[in-house]
């Protein structure tokens, strides 16, 4: 797909859609609970159909209506009511799928395989696989490479204190949805604290969950009950506009409804620091998650550091956070950042590679990159490596860059946000 640079500022306002990570929670806990969980502003892309695919498979009734995609009802059946599936399950490109499921089909009566695509097959899944053994559960990798496909063969449960060597949302939630199954509490303590919509949604539900700092700990046992969730916008969504509107002079734009929870907001403390300024409007808060309206306009903007304890409130971020960080002035350095070498792709890698090739001055590092901002960007051909959050980030790049930009498989983008680039061309 062909892009080209913008010779006018952005302006005009969007409704991002739902957050993925709190898409994929509803249809998961509203599977496990009892009566019917309404979900509003759910996300219909790629990776969210799949847990709803998987859950469909395991004999959960989920209604999905064509003409309002982002409405579904979910009709639980109880912590204990999921059923075998007769095929494997595919969770297609999703890291969330399969990690979360695998918690939950640990503390099951009936043995499963999880599979997903090519990129899924590579992805790190020892990172679960130790801690729900240690618990009891018996989870193997098929092919003994610490990769999926895993086979599950659920049992009961019993309670651990896990120290997570890794900052990770999923594998947190995973070790919590197999501890609603143990025989006694279990806990995860985390180096730095991870998204926890995990926490306040089981909250919403009944759980008996309690966090505090860095540790998060549930009990097994209560029922969970059906409820109504309500999905922000999705605040890695909303990224790629924020970034484009500090980029392009005399832009100035307004995004409705988006998520900002404070385990995600790093990018909006990145562009504070890099002297952006993004306005709050109309705050408001549902099922423990915050929301607003978020106003930003240009600003020139210079280099900052970004590492330690920010890094995992704006880990899908960074790949379009170092292409803003290419457009400023100064110097941008990016540590902490190991785990973007397990997401989609190897995406610090890649954004040093198709950064380099648009002519910014760029060094990648053990764990980041090293940004020389404010060289001029010219168009390239970018490979995607069929991951989406690289495709939108260049994407927005193009619109910087002197000449034509090809990003191939830039159609990647239906994984996270099939509407984009109609809602790109809506601000332009």
């Amino acid at each position: 797909m062909k892009f080209f640079p913008t010779e006018k500022p952005l302006h005009g306002q969007l409704d991002i859609p739902g957050d993925k990570s709190i898409s994929h929670r509803a249809v998961m806990f509203g599977s496990l609970a009892n009566g019917t969980t309404e979900i509003t502003h759910f996300l219909p892309g790629a990776d969210c159909l799949s847990t709803i695919n998987c859950f469909r498979k395991m004999g959960i009734d989920i209604e999905t209506d064509p003409d309002h995609p982002d409405h579904v009802l979910v009709h639980g059946k109880g912590l204990h009511g999921l059923c075998a599936p007769d095929t494997v399950l595919d969770c297609g490109n999703s890291g969330t799928t399969t990690r979360l499921i695998s918690g939950i089909l640990a503390g099951q009566d009936f043995p499963c395989t999880l599979t997903g695509d090519a990129s899924i097959q590579k992805r790190p899944m020892n990172r679960i696989i130790e801690p729900l053994t240690r618990m009891g559960a018996c989870i193997t990798s098929e092919r003994d490479n610490g990769c999926a496909p895993l086979q599950i063969i659920g049992q009961p449960l019993h309670g651990i204190t896990y120290h997570s060597p890794v900052a990770s949302a999923q594998v947190k939630s995973c070790i919590l949805l197999a501890g609603l199954y143990a025989d006694s509490d279990t806990r995860v303590i985390e180096p730095s604290l991870s998204r926890n919509h995990t926490e306040l949604m089981l909250r919403h539900f009944g759980a008996s969950i309690t966090s505090k700092g860095t540790e998060a700990a549930i009990q097994p046992g209560a029922e969970l009950h059906a409820a109504s969730v309500k999905v922000p916008g999705d605040i890695s969504s909303a990224a790629y506009f924020l970034a484009a509107a500090c980029m392009i002079p005399g832009s100035e734009i307004l995004l409705r409804h988006v998520g900002t929870n404070p385990t995600r907001d790093g990018i909006l403390r990145v562009i504070q620091d890099m002297g952006g300024t993004v306005t709050y409007r109309k705050l408001s808060a549902s099922g423990g998650e915050s929301t607003a309206d978020l106003e930003v306009r240009y600003t020139p903007l210079h280099g900052t550091v970004i590492e330690g304890d920010l890094i995992p409130t704006l880990i899908d971020e960074l790949p379009i956070i170092a292409v803003l960080a290419a457009t400023a002035e100064g110097q941008t350095i990016i540590r902490n950042a190991e785990e973007l070498k397990v997401k989609e792709s190897n995406r610090l890698d890649i954004i040093v590679d198709n950064l380099t090739r648009m002519g910014a001055d760029i060094t990648g590092t053990d764990d980041g990159m090293i940004i020389q901002g404010g060289k001029p960007l010219h168009g390239a051909v970018i490979d995607s490596h069929l991951d989406h959050r690289i495709a939108m980030s260049f994407a927005i790049a193009s619109l910087v860059a002197e000449g034509e930009t090809d990003i191939e498989n830039a159609e990647c983008v239906n994984i996270s946000y099939p509407g984009f680039y109609k809602d790109l061309k809506a601000l332009l």
